[in-house]
Formats: structure tokens, C-alpha cells, sequence
């Protein structure tokens, strides 16, 4: 048998699927897919109150799926409600930030141990930056801290309490792409 014929045990990476709910999380989710090269599939503007098992299911309906591909719901933390019904959804890692996506780019910048509001936030970014930012927009800036003190975001991360003010587990899905990348 010819070394062209015989099989070469390529490995195959899980799907991410990723339900979010904003412009946001889909730019940073689309900066993720880019960095990692990995696939990662993002079903943006699903809002809480219509995501459940069922419509998660009929998303990927048709597509190819496999054993270990993994969900996320990457939603704010700012409104109970919202949360109260992601945390019925069983099969799904929730992501959350509290308040909101900011905050976790924040943390990039430093660690935020005080309350915050979305606006703060987006001031704070806007300072830090020294550029205005735009919610759904990744300046190059912002991407060039995203992508160099992600570590120092997940430690400053992992001293949180998820859902209180401020708290985020996005470390989450990037330690499980990190996983992956590094073939664990």
C-alpha cells in the first residue's frame, strides 16, 4: 500500500457553539474563532427569554455534530430573569459577565473589584484605550490587549463570584480552546 492510500489518524477538533445575546459577544467570539483557528460556530441576538434545550437543538438541526462538540450561552449578567432561564438549559456552559461583555475586557486592562455599570465600564475602556469604544466594535487596540493579557484576565477573572457585580467566567471557554490548541 502506497504511503498515499494509508490513513493519517487526522484529528478532528470539537464545534464550540456559542449562543450570545448582542454585537458584542459576536465580535469577540469572530476575534476567538480567528486566534484559535478552530471551529467555533456563533448563534448571535438569541434572546434569553426565547433560548432554551429545545431551540438549541433545532439550531443545529442538519448540521454536522459531534459527541464532543460543547455549548455556551454567553449572555450579561445584569438581569436575573435572563439568567434564571439560561440556568434551566442543562447541556450548556453559561458564560456570563456581570454586567456585561465590557466587563471582562476590562479585566485585560486591570482587576475591577468594585461594583460597576455597563457605562462605567464602557467610560473605564474608553480611558484605558485613550479611543472611543463602540459596543460591537473591536478596535485594533482593544484586539491587541485582548489578545496579549488574556491570562491576566482569566487569574483576575478566577477571583470573582459569578453573578455578583463584578464577575465574569469567560476564562471558561478560553481555557477550553486553550486545551484544544494544545492538543490535550
Amino acid at each position: 500500500m502506497s504511503k498515499r492510500n494509508k490513513s493519517r489518524g487526522k484529528k478532528i477538533n470539537p464545534t464550540y457553539w456559542v449562543f450570545c445575546e448582542g454585537k458584542t459577544e459576536e465580535s469577540y467570539i469572530a476575534f476567538l474563532r480567528t486566534k484559535y483557528r478552530l471551529p467555533i460556530e456563533i448563534m448571535s441576538k438569541v434572546t434569553g427569554s426565547s433560548i432554551n434545550s429545545n431551540y438549541i437543538k433545532k439550531t443545529k438541526q442538519g448540521k454536522p455534530t459531534d459527541s464532543k462538540d460543547r455549548d455556551f450561552l454567553m449572555y450579561d449578567g445584569d438581569v436575573t430573569s435572563i439568567i434564571d432561564q439560561l440556568k434551566k438549559i442543562d447541556d450548556a456552559t453559561m458564560i456570563i459577565s456581570n454586567p456585561s461583555i465590557e466587563l471582562w475586557f476590562l479585566f485585560h486592562y486591570n482587576n475591577q473589584k468594585a461594583s460597576i455599570t455597563v457605562e462605567e465600564c464602557i467610560r473605564e475602556l474608553c480611558n484605558r484605550n485613550r479611543t472611543q469604544y463602540k459596543k460591537g466594535v473591536l478596535d485594533r487596540k482593544l484586539i491587541e490587549k485582548l489578545d496579549g493579557e488574556y491570562k491576566k484576565a482569566c487569574e483576575r477573572a478566577k477571583e470573582s463570584r459569578l453573578f455578583n457585580n463584578p464577575s465574569s467566567n469567560v476564562y471558561e471557554l478560553i481555557e477550553a480552546l486553550e486545551e484544544v490548541k494544545k492538543g490535550k
